[in-house]
């Protein structure tokens, strides 16, 4: 048996010396795989965030924003990961548009998206007017009943304030005693034949104060009348009565005071702005609360120049007829007029308008397939329909239905403009792009 020691030999046949070496040999070629693969990485293929910024210094294509496509509403001011979605942001350019505004949707999408349009058109903005009232007596029908002399009150009749009467009903009876004389002078140049005495003496007494039908019941009857009857001039309702039986009066007291009740007057508040474009003459529809289910036909009379500082309102005065006397001064009234405007403009449909807030934007297609949004002012809405101050044109054709379904389109193809809004709109507005999420 020989005295030299043996190496143990591994399974396999290899010694433990071998078994080393290799073990070390293949732990460097790892690392040597390792370090150059970094290494070519580095040098072949760059950064994402690299790229994008590589690109975007070598394009001479404005950049306005980049944006997520998947959240294309929102915009930040540099490149990188998106926030929202595992992917990088794309940039948008300022030639993308092709320098036209609005967005270029596929007719075959807009038929889909139930789009409708209408067409902007020049007409009067004609809207009903909804008031109400009350009623009152007209006061251009109004009787005073005066004394032509100085005398007594011999009689008053059964009259009170408020008794309707009829036109030449009796009021009251006024004695004269300082017409007895004149009379019987008259009486007597009558009697005389002197033609022209006679009619001097006529004329004396109109003068004082009788009445045509006076002088002729005296010339019939042959003796003085000292005692007339005060008859009331109009039919109506009495307002005031002021004479009582036994008191002295003088010439030119009244004696009583008539509203005549053959029309009456209705009236109605109206906001201001309304009640400068109500014209004198229009026809009036009337309804009472006395009488419902009918309509009173009427027609305003007055547009009064002075309007109500704590309601912010004109008042407008109608004539109502009222030949039967059912209208009663005190009824409460509501009234409709259709107001229109004084000359013609520009009309659109309401549904067109869409109110932002801050602004009202409608909706303009163009030829191709293009939709523009355009700011407009608006005026008043009646109807369905809105006056357009400014900002379209007559014969446009604007989106009456589905315009929030082309924002929306719009929104899906990173359209910078939506509703109008363009890049140096939103710079003035102070709307600055967002900052990107870390």
């Amino acid at each position: 048996m020989s005295d030299t020691p043996t190496k143990a030999a591994l399974p396999g046949g290899l010694s433990r010396t071998g078994f080393a070496i290799g073990t070390a040999a293949i732990l460097v070629i790892v690392v040597i795989s390792a370090v150059g693969g970094y290494w070519f990485a580095q040098r072949g293929e760059p950064s994402s965030g690299s790229t994008n910024v590589t690109a975007s210094a070598s394009s001479d294509r404005k950049v306005l924003y980049w944006y997520d496509p998947m959240v294309p509403n929102q915009r930040f001011d540099k490149p990188g990961k998106s926030p929202f979605m595992d992917m990088e942001l794309l940039p948008k350019y300022a030639d993308e548009t092709g320098g036209e505004p609005g967005i270029r949707i596929d007719p075959t999408i807009v038929q889909n998206l139930g789009v409708r349009l209408t067409t902007v058109e020049r007409g009067t903005l004609s809207q009903p007017l909804i008031a109400v009232g009350s009623l009152v007596f007209d006061q251009r029908n109004i009787a005073i009943v005066q004394a032509r002399t100085s005398g007594f009150v011999a009689r008053v009749y059964a009259r009170a304030p408020g008794d309707v009467i009829k036109r030449g009903a009796p009021l009251v009876d006024l004695l004269v005693p300082e017409w007895a004389g004149a009379q019987s002078e008259f009486l007597a140049l009558v009697s005389s034949g002197e033609r022209d005495l006679s009619d001097a003496a006529r004329q004396r007494l109109l003068l004082l104060g009788m009445s045509e039908e006076l002088i002729s019941a005296i010339e019939v009857d042959r003796k003085p009348h000292t005692t007339i009857t005060v008859r009331s001039p109009i039919a109506g309702t009495i307002d005031a009565l002021e004479a009582r039986e036994g008191m002295t009066v003088s010439a030119g007291v009244t004696l009583a005071k008539i509203n005549g009740l053959e029309t009456v007057w209705l009236e109605a508040a109206i906001p201001e702005v309304q009640g400068i474009r109500v014209d004198v003459g229009s026809s009036v529809d009337t309804s009472l609360a006395a009488y419902p289910g009918e309509v009173f036909k009427g027609r305003v009379i007055a547009n009064l120049p002075e309007a109500n500082s704590a309601t912010r309102t004109l008042r407008l005065r109608i004539e109502l007829p009222n030949r039967e006397g059912r209208l009663r001064p005190g009824m409460f009234a509501q009234v409709r007029l259709a107001v229109s405007d004084k000359a013609p403009a520009l009309l659109v449909a309401s549904e067109s308008v869409i109110h932002t807030g801050t602004r009202d934007v409608v909706i303009v297609a163009g030829d191709q397939g293009r939709f523009i949004p355009t700011e407009v002012q608006v005026g008043a809405e009646a109807g369905g329909r809105t006056l357009i101050l400014d900002g379209l044109k007559e014969g446009q054709k604007v989106v009456a239905s589905g315009q929030f379904l082309i924002d929306s389109e719009a929104s899906l193809k990173g359209t910078l403009s939506r509703l109008g809004v363009t890049p140096d709109q939103e710079m003035r507005d102070g709307m600055q792009p967002h900052e990107r999420r870390p």
